[in-house]
């Protein structure tokens, strides 16, 4: 029988495609060649997208703090969202540089932006940690990090490998514009160092209040070593974790033979100073002032395109930083005492629905700023508000807080040269400013307009006024009936008395007779009053609202010989590379006459020397001329003054316009003139601040003659009584018609002034 079954062959049989190594090698090789194209296509792109350009590198933008300066050259405040300020490298010491090098990047000098061993182990220790567990490894790259943003809040793992190539691309880049050095001083003027402060700059000041220049190496070595985690090793929250980090920083100075052992232990020992202030401290000397420039800054930014949180300008303003100590202290020193006399004196009791308004617009702008309350929650809060004494004692004390707006300026210039802008000027950083934000009447303080006008139409200061009652009618048929605010009345006073006794008929009946009320407002406007003033016989007492700083300016018309200059607060803006933004030219305008200037300036002085403003003696010898003002039952306080150098002017009173004073506490003579004879005194026996002008210049138009005190004209030689007084010479004054002889004369006397 034949064998039908088929021999064995002895050749193995092909393996299944599954498990064939050649198809697995090839599959492989297939997957890798599309990874490649894919990363090349898609994902090597994708990470040069994101890359800075390089315009970027070769020109960062980073965030500076835009500086203010006053004129004395002392820094006022900053403003910033990252508080940085660039420095040279020439200026930082050589310290810090080292202990920098040595504990953050031994290698620096001699890398090209990256050591590629060590930034693979950080990219995957980052990828499979799933959080940031190693930063990057060299200083170049924390700057790539620093400058341009490359780090996201929240990253997924696919994310911080993106970034951390992104990272390493933009060192290398860096690395190829930049110089070692150039590297080194970006870095340290960009880095995060805690407590708001970005750079060794800002740092250096708010720890230490120096300059990055002047830091030892026990304080570098601290600051160096809170790069590590600026929160976690501050200061003074984490004292003893901070030194430890600073010791570590000593440690590995020691071991690259920067310092010696010794000098490490040596540095340990330094314990610092720190000179962190609490926030309420770091207002500065000049908060309204300053705010008053960042209003300003605000405005001007739209003109010129510039951002003041972040372009790094510097700002030089006309503030004198040793005027505006001695503004402090006046208002310091004065202020108490005017709060004491309203907290004796004023009651509350009496005064119920002024409180009652008082507590509700408290509780109103409370609740305002928790919108996300409920209706029934904000009911509740309203109920116990309402009814809890600790809350209505401090809203008692706010509404009869007595406030202050003080400011200081060179006429000649119209330079700002001191601002208090409120009563507690440490806490009222961003509140109202009492110098530019208020509109009050100034009362008696406007008196000088009208006497003005009529001494501008050629009357003398001798030229005599009525002192007695009159009714002016009104134009909606209603009578205006002035009176003194003594209620007294007499015979006829010259203008020079009216003014210095501040006689209100005597400024009534000059509006009325001899300075209309169209050219009153009208020379109020042109001398700087900025507001409405409405031209009716009622402003001769003071009725229109103005700003305390037109009034400094308005009087220092009379200080400047009738030139009327805008006053201003920013000299010269300068961006970060040097380059002047705005520069300010001043505008002078020519609005009174030498002769009546000065003139003016006389009659003022009287209220100085011998009324209503003496009390500026009490603190004040030099030359100097003003007035009070003091409005309807005591509301508000004012006296604007002037020397032959500045202009200033006090306004003093209640941010409700219901809380008054009680009779003579509220007058200017009494709650202003001292305090602006205090800050007058302290700034002219200040040796560091030159005093040019000595005395008021009197013009070639103005002569002086002897007075008859009874008919107030030109004396004869038998006008028994005489006194001296100015005229302007294009405005002869008229003899005596009373005393034409021996005979009209029963005696003579010798002159009284």
């Amino acid at each position: 029988m034949a064998n039908t079954t088929k021999p064995i062959s002895n050749s193995k049989s092909p393996l299944p495609k599954k498990n064939n190594p050649i198809i697995k090698l090839k599959s492989v090789l297939i997957f890798i060649f599309v990874l490649i194209i894919a990363f090349n296509l898609w994902y090597l792109p994708y990470i040069f997208q994101g890359l800075p350009s390089l315009e970027e590198l070769k020109n960062p933008k980073s965030e500076l703090a835009t500086k203010i300066y006053s004129s004395d050259g002392v820094l006022l405040d900053q403003f910033y969202f990252k508080n940085r300020t660039n420095i040279s490298l020439d200026q930082i010491p050589k310290s810090t540089l080292k202990a920098l090098i040595s504990t953050e990047d031994k290698n620096f000098y001699s890398h090209w932006g990256v050591t590629p061993w060590r930034f693979i182990r950080a990219l995957i220790k980052n990828v499979f940690a799933f959080r940031l567990k190693e930063g990057a490894s060299t200083l170049t790259q924390q700057l790539a990090r620093n400058l341009y943003g490359l780090q996201s809040q929240r990253e997924s793992t696919f994310d911080k490998m993106t970034r951390k190539l992104r990272e390493f691309a933009t060192s290398v880049q860096i690395e190829k514009e930049f110089t070692k050095d150039e590297i080194l001083e970006m870095y340290l003027n960009t880095n995060y160092m805690g407590r708001g402060a970005y750079g060794i700059s800002a740092a250096a000041s708010i720890f230490f209040d120096k300059s990055a220049t002047d830091l030892t190496l026990a304080e570098s070595s601290l600051l160096v070593g809170m790069l590590k985690g600026p929160s976690f090793y501050d200061p003074i929250r984490n004292r003893i974790r901070a030194f430890r980090r600073r010791d570590i920083v000593l440690n590995e100075m020691v071991q690259d033979n920067i310092i010696t052992l010794e000098d490490a232990n040596f540095i340990k020992q330094d314990s610092l100073q720190f000179v962190i202030r609490e926030q309420s401290e770091l207002t500065g000397d000049a908060p309204h002032f300053v705010e008053y420039i960042r209003q300003l800054l605000i405005e001007k930014g739209e003109e010129f395109h510039f951002d003041i949180y972040k372009d790094g300008l510097s700002i030089y303003t006309t503030l004198d930083s040793r005027m505006q100590l001695h503004a402090n202290r006046a208002v310091s020193e004065h202020m108490p005492f005017i709060q004491e006399g309203i907290d004796s004196s004023w009651s509350w009791n009496n005064h119920k629905d002024i409180l009652n308004d008082a507590v509700k617009g408290s509780i109103n702008r409370f609740i305002s700023a928790y919108k996300f309350l409920k209706p029934n929650q904000r009911d509740s809060i309203i109920k116990s508000l309402q009814t809890n004494k600790s809350f209505i004692d401090s809203v008692k004390k706010v509404w009869q807080t007595v406030q202050i707006g003080f400011v200081a300026i060179d006429p000649h210039t119209g330079e700002i040269k001191a601002m208090v802008g409120g009563a507690d000027f440490k806490k009222f950083k961003y509140g109202l400013n009492h110098v530019t934000q208020i509109q009050r009447q100034p009362g008696s303080a406007f008196k000088p307009f009208v006497y003005t006008v009529a001494i501008d139409n050629g009357y003398p200061p001798c030229f005599e006024l009525l002192n007695q009652p009159i009714v002016v009618d009104n134009v909606d048929g209603t009578k205006w009936i002035p009176e003194n605010s003594d209620g007294k009345i007499g015979g006829k006073l010259t203008l020079r008395e009216g003014l210095r006794e501040s006689i209100n008929l005597i400024a009534v009946h000059a509006i009325l007779e001899i300075a209309p009320k169209a050219h009153v407002s009208q020379y109020a406007n042109r001398m700087g009053i900025t507001t409405k003033v409405p031209p009716y016989e009622s402003i001769a007492l003071g009725t229109p609202e103005v700003l305390p700083i037109d009034m400094a300016a308005a009087f220092g018309v009379f200080a400047n010989e009738g030139v009327y200059i805008k006053p201003f607060g920013i000299k010269k803006i300068v961006d970060k590379n040097g380059n002047i933004i705005e520069s300010v030219i001043t505008e002078k305008k020519e609005i009174l006459s030498k002769e009546t200037a000065f003139i003016m300036t006389s009659m003022l002085e009287d209220v100085v020397n011998r009324g209503t403003g003496s009390r500026v003696r009490n603190h004040f010898d030099y030359p100097a001329a003003g007035k009070t003002g003091t409005t309807q039952d005591f509301a508000d306080a004012w006296f604007v003054g002037f020397t032959p150098q500045y202009s200033a002017g006090v306004w003093v009173g209640f941010d409700d316009h219901r809380v008054k004073f009680t009779s003579w506490d509220g007058q200017g003579g009494h709650a202003a003139a001292p305090l602006w004879g205090r800050f007058m005194k302290y700034v002219y026996e200040d040796n560091t601040i030159s005093k040019i002008y000595n005395n008021f210049n009197r013009p070639a138009g103005i002569s002086s003659i002897k007075i008859c005190l009874e008919s107030k004209k030109n004396a004869t030689e038998f006008c028994p009584v005489q006194y001296n007084e100015i005229y302007n010479i294009n405005y002869p004054i008229s003899n005596c018609e009373i005393h034409t002889s021996a005979e009209s004369s029963q005696q003579t006397s010798p002159s009284i002034f």
